[in-house]
């Protein structure tokens, strides 16, 4: 075989050396053949590149054919092997060895070939691999040839255009570099020339950089700097994310290189440059790198901008002033933990920065911590994401980073765990205490005792915490402290919780409870980290307290959790042996003392403390009975004894040296599966023996005696237990000894023979002879038995007895004989044992061999047909050995009834015609019986039984007739025997008895007769114990009507069968209590589809029945029949079915409706293409009942009016599920549904109105604060992925909108909202309101306007809603109803004031506006009404336009409302706020809002037309006042405001008395410029003569507003004041101060505006005018 393995490779490497020779001679004849037809015929691919040399013209054409060769090879290795790969590298290596001889010529015709057009991609990158290979091989080459190859290869790297480009610029990148290492500065000032400022080179001429600075680190070094200048000009123009990636790559490399420069300085030839130097030329890239490229939202631009700043860091962190500026921009990258970048990178970048500042001793500023402390502590304390590859290794960083902190600001650090610690999320306490253990775990010299002071307080406050992973977390904490050295900081309160956990973990593991297996599992490791904490305790804390000792003893004495011994064992033997080192160590300390004497003092002076040494020896035999137990718990014991055997017996101690160690030695040369056990006894018995010869003359062996017997009964081996016994004098007698001795010799005879020749020949003769005599030999040990005396044979039934039977049949052909001879002599050996009077606490050892054979002979057996007698015996057999000790536990009880169910039901029952056979199969069952009523014996609880029946479960529910029968009537046998012996001692539980009557009832409808009535027994069975539990009702006359039932199930018509079920059914009800309802209803939900349509048909009549029954009952159990009824319904196939369970959530709906309706609205969207169809058919079923649908959607509106109202208090529990919270979106689908399939009718018109409000309501809310409110995530798709984007509460809501329309009938309202553009408008915010008042405004102007006093009352109602945007839609409504007489006619208009009046007062600028135009249109509404509210129309105006924060659209509101209102008053209705107003008005003439100087105009006039005598005077001062504006503002710049004030102004013209100014103008054409010319000469004519003292004052207002910051106003203004010098009188042209006019007019000759300063320029040559007319008429001649 080693030959062989041997010569294998070998011939393999022959084989392919001699190929390789082969192959290498073709190739050189090949080159020399194409060398030989060069000279003949030179190849066409060459005539374009210049003349060759004639030697190199061959040497150029070999190279060409060799390539031709590799290019070919290179197609052709994927699919022919290795074979070619071998030709092609023999080729590139001819030409390399070619090139050793004439390097120049080989290199010149590569660089031909390079240069040959079209050449393929792979053929390049095969000529640049050759190259590489030349260059590393010749070192120095020809220079011109060197140039060559640069500048070409140079040229293929820049041209990188598709991915075979990005091949062949790698390639001529990486020949480049090879080429660099023996002509750099070639190289370099090729690459220098391309990296030019403010200029994004080619990506590759950066790698290749990077490439060159790595490897030629003390050559590039004088190139560094400007390097990384010119690439930071490059910073701003690399858009790209491929081009920023490589620039952060060379970043890299170039910081690495300059880190291993400044390592190595003393071998730089070059001038050195400094690390200070280097630092201050990265900063600026690395702030632009943090700045601006890390907030790129390119994952790989993010991550190569993170790994380029560690080298960068590397070099910035130690400049002092420079550090100071990078923690300036650690917030930047803590916000990159919250995008996709691995946190991992982040984390690194963070240590190192975190790190230096410790050793700089210069920490991060302290505004900073608690943004640090928090990002890092959320990502130790949460999941991290799935995309988070490298979260373990974060995890690493993240608590270095702590570490450094703790060195910094420790009492900052602890004082944000404390606050961490105060929540009381488990796994933020988890994650703290982590990160402080590892904080006090940190080996740092700087790490001081106040920390470690801070960190232990932090842990107290956490001990209450009762939870698995935090008191392991605090464990670890306390291990930790014992191992870094802070020993005395757990004294007192750490050896106090760990004891307390030691104690409480180990009672919790021994009183497990059923169900609860994760809570045990942390449980389990809570106490193996209590265990290793304790490990760690005693082996390094000194001065142990005694307390804690005693607690280890104490504990190793009354535990029954056995995987703990071990551990506590090696525990107790380190502190022993602690204590005894430090009592030696006293000792000698007082032997110096007292001159060299020792003091006197007994063994007890030098032994540790011990409770009661007796009892620990005894507790540690029985536990070494089983030496492997617990993780070897043996050795441990042994060398605990060894250690305390001063303590225990100093009489014993020098033999326990010698003995112990050869136990010890046995132990560990042996393992669990080969010790042998008897060997193992026997050792320790003559242990005990030699122990006890020491103790001779003492009582200290009789109080052993007594503690042994006190614990004999936990010894494992009986044998032990006798050996024990044996020493005290104790004996067992025994008779048998001599039958069992010659059957021993009679087997050792037999074993002699079979050995022989003369046997081996008999037995293949009659091979059958040899297994009859098995089989007598296993009925003669079991006969043994049976005679036996009561004593003898518990000390020989195990062994031999049972053990000789089960050696016997397991060596044997196990044929039909040999099993039933087995089963035979296992019944009579249990029967004997059985029959022994006083067995006591007799454990039957071979029970557990013996049940596995059995179940393996019961499995053996053939499921389809019975031929033997055998699995009837087997289950005899098991029926015995259930009986003896140890009794079966449940799990090992369940799994022999479900082996033998399985067995008997499964069988087919035989015919007529074999009598033999149908025996066999009635005592099968029989069998079967006994063994379920034995194994159910000792488990006859509640618990028993449900496991029992959930065995039997799936076969009651099985489509063959004969396993049901047989199910069924199993059973109802074994209900028998549970109410006979249970009765009413045991009641069952919460819910069973439902679950129970559940499974059997659809029975009762079962196609097979015999199956109804033994399901009618067990059903009759439940009842009668249930009602004997419950002390309930249940008279004679029920009894009689199941009775009665039981007979009418006999007949065959199904029809009447279901009836009978029914009836059943209703006789059942009344037993039931709500919670039994619903365990009910959820079990027959659950077997839905489980078998025929008959079996779903009678489970939902009893579903019905129930819920017609006891429906008002159920009310706090609704939601969870409602869950089951759903949950199922979809399984349903069948229509009828389907329809009847509908038909049951109606009637929980009509009596439970706020109930249901929120379970069902927490279901999947009722919208019919996105819902599964059961939903459907439950809403179109609710849509089908009119009456009901209506109820239903007056509630659906109710949910949805409830966002929009107080949130009351529930005062029941329908009011606890109306106010569950639901998804709004939901509730619209629903009513969406419900609108769109009832049948509509004159009896639904009334719910228009309601639906219409409702809607309005929620669209409303979708616009304003409350639609960012939270929504329930309840909806799920039957596909994956996100809702449609129609499917929004907007849309929807709109959706049900045009749907309720469409229910109207009413063609002519649909088209006018679709020709309006109501629906697009109500779609966006913007215009919302518009679209809410058009559509108010439709509906009172429908012809079918009976809903509208409804309507009216609901928007007054949602006026005084606490939700803004209801108060908003609802007033937004009424203002169209106040424009209409319906709120007057249905006196409803004072209700509406008062709510207007509130809005008004409001301080949302919206709400207030609309509260303002409603009122308003009380004036088109009901007018006459308006004198009646006057006060308060007029007050909320003014108020309006003088409140304090009044915005223009209110201001403007207030005026419109004004010039409505004042239509209908006359002038005494006003009062003094006529006054007031009229101030306001004037006061918004010059206004910069073009919309308030209009609204001003208009009222002012509306003023004008309200004044009579009383106001009149007073009114025409205001008109002087306004005078100047308003023939100003005549030329506003706004053509409305224009038209107003022009039409103002001629309203007030009367107001001067003047009849010849009022016939001056033709009104019609008042606003022309010439007639508005002419009107002002006029005017300022007549107050020259009248009034020259208010002409002369006008001018100076009007020369105000020269400097108006309108244009038109200040032309209108020149130019008014140039008519006004014309016309002033002589005696006032004296006052003018003409200097001041004059500058103010020179200076409007800089405007912007010619027009301005042609009017300025007009105005001043009147001034002039004026001024030379003023110096004539003055005397003197002088101003």
């Amino acid at each position: 075989m080693c030959i062989g393995q041997r010569t294998e490779p070998f011939f393999v490497v022959y084989f392919c050396s001699v190929q390789e020779r082969s192959w290498r001679k073709d190739l050189e004849e090949e080159m020399a053949e194409a060398a030989t037809e060069s000279h003949e015929d030179p190849s066409d691919e060459t005539e374009d590149l210049g003349p060759l040399e004639p030697d190199d013209s061959g040497t150029f054409q070999q190279v060409t054919n060799l390539l031709n060769i590799m290019e070919s090879e290179s197609t052709k290795t994927d699919t022919e092997g290795a074979g070619f790969d071998m030709r092609k590298r023999l080729a590139s290596v001819i030409i390399t060895e070619k090139a050793t001889t004439e390097p120049s010529v080989v290199m010149n015709a590569l660089i031909r070939c390079l240069q040959v057009p079209e050449i393929s991609t792979q053929r390049k990158v095969n000529i640049y691999n050759i190259l590489q290979e030349i260059i590393q091989q010749e070192g120095e080459l020809e220079e011109r040839c060197v140039q060559r190859l640069v500048t070409i290869a140079s040229k293929e790297m820049r041209d990188m255009l598709e991915m075979e480009g990005y091949m062949r610029a790698e390639v001529a990148s990486d020949t480049l570099v090879a080429l660099s290492r023996n002509h750099f500065s070639l190289v370099m000032y090729e690459l220098q020339h391309h990296l030019k400022p403010l200029n994004l080179t080619e990506e590759f001429v950066i790698v290749t950089l990077a490439k060159l600075a790595n490897g030629n680190v003390f050559e590039f070094m004088p190139y560094m700097g400007i390097t990384l200048a010119t690439m930071f000009t490059m910073l701003r123009l690399a858009n790209e994310a491929k081009m920023r990636q490589v620039i952060c790559g060379a970043m890299e490399t170039f910081c690495e290189t300059v880190q291993f420069y400044l390592r190595h300085l003393e071998d730089s030839v070059y001038p050195v440059m400094t690390e200070d130097q280097f630092a201050v030329k990265l900063f600026p890239m690395y702030r632009y790198f943090v700045t601006v490229w890390l907030r790129n939202n390119n994952p790989e631009v993010k991550l190569g901008v993170i790994k380029s700043l560690k080298p960068m860091l590397s070099l910035l962190l130690p400049n002092d002033d420079l550090r100071e500026q990078v923690y300036d921009y650690i917030p930047l990258l803590l916000a990159e933990y919250q995008g996709s970048l691995e946190a991992l990178f982040i984390t690194q970048v963070l240590r190192q920065i975190l790190e230096m500042s410790v050793i700089t001793n210069s920490p991060v500023p302290q505004m900073q911590l608690h943004t640090i402390f928090t990002e890092l502590h959320v990502q130790v304390c949460s999941r991290a994401p799935a995309q988070q590859q490298y979260s373990s290794q974060n995890l690493t960083e993240i608590v270095h980073c702590f570490i450094a902190l703790a060195r910094s600001y420790p009492k900052e650090l602890m004082k944000f765990f404390l606050s961490q610690m105060e929540m009381s999320k488990e796994a933020v306490r988890v994650g703290t205490l982590a990160l402080i253990r590892a904080v006090v775990s940190a080996d740092e010299p700087k790490m001081n005792i106040r920390t470690i002071y801070l960190a232990v307080r932090v842990v107290k406050n956490t001990l209450s915490d009762t939870r698995s992973k935090v008191r392991m977390a605090i464990l670890r904490i306390i291990g930790q402290l014992a191992l870094s050295g802070f020993q005395d900081r757990i004294k007192g309160w750490g050896l106090k919780y760990v004891s307390v956990q030691l104690t409480l973990s180990t009672y919790k593991l021994t009183n497990r409870r059923d169900n609860f297996y994760q809570r045990d599992l942390e449980e389990k490791m809570v106490h193996k980290v209590t265990m290793d904490t304790v490990r760690i305790i005693t082996s390094s804390v000194s001065g142990m307290t005694n307390e804690f000792w005693v607690r280890l003893l104490c504990y190793i004495m009354e535990t029954d959790y056995t995987e703990a011994l071990t551990p506590i064992c090696v525990s107790l033997t380190n502190l022993a042996e602690r204590q005894l080192h430090a009592k030696d160590e006293e000792a000698n300390a007082s032997k110096s003392r007292h001159g060299g004497q020792p003091p006197c003092a007994s063994w007890r002076d030098w032994a540790v403390d011990l409770p009661a040494p007796q009892k620990l020896l005894a507790r540690l035999l029985v536990l070494m009975s089983s030496p492997y137990k617990g993780e070897g718990r043996g050795i441990a014991m042994l060398n605990l004894l060894k250690t305390l055997s001063q303590s225990i017996a100093p009489s014993m101690a020098d033999m326990w040296e010698l003995e112990i160690p050869l136990l010890v030695k046995y132990l560990e040369e042996h393992t669990e599966f080969t010790w042998n056990q008897k060997t193992w006894e026997d050792k320790l018995i003559q242990f005990l023996r030699n122990s006890l010869k020491k103790t001779r003359g003492s009582n200290w062996s009789l109080r052993l005696s007594k503690e042994l017997n006190n614990q004999i009964e936990s010894f494992d081996s009986p044998s032990l237990e006798k050996g024990v016994i044996l020493c005290f004098g104790l004996c067992a007698r025994g008779q048998a000894k001599t039958v069992l001795g010659v059957l021993h010799d009679f087997e050792e005879r037999i074993q002699e023979s079979e050995q022989s020749w003369q046997i081996g020949a008999w037995r293949k003769d009659h091979p059958w002879r040899r297994e009859t005599v098995k089989g007598a030999l296993m009925v003669m040990y079991s006969c043994v038995a049976s005679y036996c005396h009561p004593q003898m044979l518990l000390i020989h039934v195990d062994n031999p007895i049972t053990a000789k039977i089960i050696h016997h049949y397991s060596s044997s052909c196990q044929d039909i004989c040999l099993k039933l001879a087995f089963m035979k002599s296992v019944v009579q050996v249990t029967d004997a044992i059985k029959n022994i009077k006083d067995l006591e606490d007799f454990q039957f050892a071979q029970k557990a061999t013996l049940t596995g054979i059995i179940m393996a002979i019961i499995k053996a057996e053939p499921t389809d047909s019975l031929v033997s007698p055998v699995r009837t015996m087997a289950m005899d057999a098991l029926s015995y050995l259930s009986k003896l000790k140890p009794f079966y536990a449940t799990e090992e009880s369940s799994e022999l009834m479900d082996i033998s169910i399985h067995s008997v039901i499964s069988l087919q029952p035989p015919g007529d015609s074999n009598e033999s056979i149908k025996t066999l199969y009635t005592n099968t069952l029989h069998a079967l019986e006994q063994l379920m009523e034995g194994l159910m014996q000792r488990h006859l609880d509640p618990k028993g039984l449900q496991e029992m029946v959930h065995l039997l479960e799936k076969w009651i529910l099985s489509e063959k007739e004969w396993e049901r029968e047989k199910a069924v009537n199993l059973h109802l046998h074994l209900m028998k025997i549970y109410v006979q012996s249970v009765g009413v001692c045991i009641p069952l539980k919460l819910g069973q008895f439902g679950g129970l009557v559940g499974l059997i009832a659809p029975g009762t409808c079962d196609s097979h007769r015999k199956t109804r009535l033994a399901s009618m027994d067990v059903l009759a069975s439940l009842l009668d114990l249930h009602a004997s539990q419950t002390c309930s009702s249940w008279g004679a006359s029920k009894e009689l009507e199941l009775e009665k039932c039981k007979e009418d199930l006999q007949g065959s018509d199904m029809e009447k069968i279901f009836s009978i079920s029914s009836r059943i059914s209703k006789v059942a009800c009344l037993q039931f209590n709500c919670d039994e309802v619903v365990s009910l209803v959820q079990k027959l939900c659950e077997n839905f589809g489980a078998m025929d349509l008959q079996h779903d048909k009678a489970s939902v009549t009893w579903i019905c029945t129930f819920l017609q029954m006891r429906v008002k009952e159920l009310e706090d159990k609704v939601p969870e029949i409602l869950g089951a009824i759903l949950a199922h319904l979809p399984t349903v196939d069948h229509r009828e079915v389907r329809r009847l369970l509908i038909e049951g959530l109606l009637l929980l709906a009509h009596y439970h409706q706020e109930t249901v309706l929120t379970a069902l609205l927490r279901q999947p969207l009722p919208m019919e293409r996105w819902v599964p169809s059961h939903l459907t058919e439950v809403w179109l079923a609710v849509a089908e009942n009119v009456p009901f649908a209506r109820t239903m959607l007056h509630a659906l509106m109710g949910r949805l009016q409830a966002r929009f109202t107080p949130r009351a208090n529930a005062a029941s529990k329908a009011d606890i599920w109306r106010l569950a919270a639901v998804d709004p979106l939901m509730t619209l689908c629903t009513i969406h549904l419900l609108v769109e399939r009832m049948d509509w009718d004159n009896r639904l018109l009334d719910l228009f109105p309601d639906l219409v409000y409702t809607l309005l309501l929620q669209l409303g809310s979708s616009q304003g604060p409350e639609a960012v409110s939270p929504v329930l995530k309840t909806w799920r798709l039957i596909h994956t992925g996100t809702l449609p984007e129609e499917v929004n509460l907007q849309r929807v809501t709109i959706r049900s909108m045009q749907l309720l329309f469409r229910r109207l009938n009413s063609e002519s309202l649909l088209c006018t909202l679709e020709e309006q553009g109501v629906w697009t408008l109500l779609e966006s915010s913007s215009t919302f309101l518009q679209g809410v008042s058009q559509l108010a405004r439709l509906c009172v102007q429908s012809p079918q306007g009976y809903y509208r006093q409804r309507l009216s009352e609901l928007v007054l109602r949602g006026m005084a809603s606490e939700a803004l945007s209801c108060r908003i839609s609802s007033t937004a409504v009424c203002m169209e109803f106040m424009s209409d007489p319906i709120l007057h006619q249905e006196k409803l208009l004072k209700r509406a004031v008062l709510m207007l009046e509130k809005g008004a007062e409001q301080e949302d600028e919206v709400l207030r506006m609309l509260s303002l135009r409603a009122l308003g249109n009380m004036a088109l509404g009901a007018p006459r009404k308006v004198r009646q509210y006057r006060k308060l129309l007029l007050e909320k105006c003014l108020c309006s336009l003088r409140g304090p924060g009044v915005s223009t659209s209110v201001t403007s509101e207030g005026l419109e409302v004004l010039a409505k209102v004042l239509v209908e008053l006359r002038e005494g209705d006003l009062g003094s706020t006529f006054n007031a107003i009229s101030e306001q008005c004037r006061a918004f003439f010059d206004n910069e809002s073009e919309l308030l100087r209009l609204k001003a105009f208009i009222v002012f006039g509306k003023l004008a037309q309200v004044v009579r005598i009383s106001k009149k005077h007073f009114f025409k001062q205001e008109v002087k006042k306004a005078w100047v504006p308003l023939m100003l503002h005549c030329q506003d710049p706004c053509s409305d405001a224009a038209q107003a004030c022009v039409a103002t102004m001629f309203q007030c013209v009367h107001f001067w008395g003047w009849r010849a100014l009022e016939s001056s103008v033709d009104h019609s054409d008042a606003a022309a410029p010439k007639e508005m010319i002419g009107f002002q000469m006029t005017l300022c004519s007549v107050l020259t003569q009248k009034k020259p003292a208010v002409l002369y004052n006008f001018l100076l207002e009007t020369m105000t507003y020269v400097k108006s910051n309108l244009s038109r106003i200040r032309i209108a203004a020149c130019n008014l004041a140039g008519i006004i010098m014309k016309q002033m009188s002589a005696h006032y042209l004296k006052k003018l101060d003409f200097p001041a006019l004059r500058n103010s007019l020179q200076e409007l000759q800089l405007d912007s505006d010619p027009g301005v300063w042609r009017a300025a320029l007009e105005t001043l040559n009147i001034l002039d005018t004026c001024s030379q007319q003023r110096l004539l008429a003055s005397p003197e001649g002088i101003p």
